[in-house]
């Protein structure tokens, strides 16, 4: 984004005060970040509710989509962050919406047979997209701190029963994951993908599946209506992309955001704008 401050050096000081610029960010961030659109939008493409096309969806393969989606997201781990280079430049969103768009043309031609080719290499090209956001707000993805940062967005991007339930919102997901991406994190930066890391990276994985799930199965739910063909296909798998580079987007945004005033200013003027208070107060 052009012309936000660049993060500071150094420890922010608490006597920072936000700018108005910041400020207005952080106010679409806590509206885009507590209310995840993707159902809206699959169900503005259907024409229909996005519920008619989950009670289409056969049963068995709920159980089966759990286990799609932690493979998805383990394999494009490799493929998407090991081999990032490191030079900064504007991320290629467009890009990947359109590689994106034409494997969904291929899941909406064949449905849910698909699923386990497709998936995998949306999973891939998200994560690369997700990863360029990241950089493009500063983070350094040599650090596994923020390459974890960038699995976080799978989580963020849907939502499960239970966090329906409790009305957790976007600081309170981050607290949902804090620990196994800080275990992943310390690991991985000790032992890399040895035993001890790659056990510690699927422990993330298996705690963000279920939520990036949430999304996956709204998506190939979608996928799966009777009307829907290639050219319907491919614009659900670019509305699915396009709604994890925003969650993405505005995550990084906020991230970088705590580094320039810390993240206890951050967090209170965040949870302020999205009516979430904290726990506990």
């Amino acid at each position: 984004m052009s012309g936000q401050i660049q993060p500071s050096k150094g420890i922010p000081s608490s006597n920072m005060t936000m700018s108005p610029q910041d400020q207005a960010l952080l106010k679409m961030a806590a509206e885009h970040l507590e209310h995840p659109s993707l159902a809206v939008r699959l169900s503005s493409v259907l024409g229909t509710p996005i519920e008619i096309a989950l009670s289409l969806m056969p049963r068995s393969w709920y159980k089966r989509l759990h286990l799609v989606v932690e493979k998805a997201i383990a394999k494009s781990y490799d493929a998407a962050l090991m081999s990032m280079r490191h030079e900064k430049r504007l991320p290629h969103e467009k890009f990947y919406m359109a590689i994106g768009a034409g494997s969904g043309a291929m899941a909406g031609a064949f449905g849910l047979l698909a699923l386990p080719v497709e998936l995998p290499v949306t999973t891939t090209v998200m994560l690369r997209s997700i990863a360029e956001i990241a950089r493009s707000e500063g983070e350094d993805l040599e650090s596994e701190e923020a390459r974890a940062a960038c699995l976080e967005v799978f989580a963020l991007g849907g939502r499960t029963e239970m966090d329906d339930a409790a009305d957790i919102g976007y600081y309170g997901l981050r607290t949902a994951v804090a620990i196994p991406v800080t275990t992943a994190t310390y690991h991985l930066n000790h032992y890399g993908l040895g035993r001890q890391g790659s056990t510690a990276l699927l422990d993330l994985i298996a705690t963000i599946a279920p939520r990036f799930g949430v999304a996956v199965t709204q998506k190939s739910a979608a996928q799966i209506v009777p009307i829907v063909g290639a050219a319907s296909g491919a614009l659900i798998n670019l509305l699915f992309i396009q709604h994890f580079q925003d969650m993405a987007r505005y995550h990084f945004s906020v991230r970088r955001l705590e580094r320039i005033y810390g993240v206890d200013i951050v967090e209170a003027a965040y949870r302020q704008y999205s009516g979430h208070s904290k726990a506990g107060s």
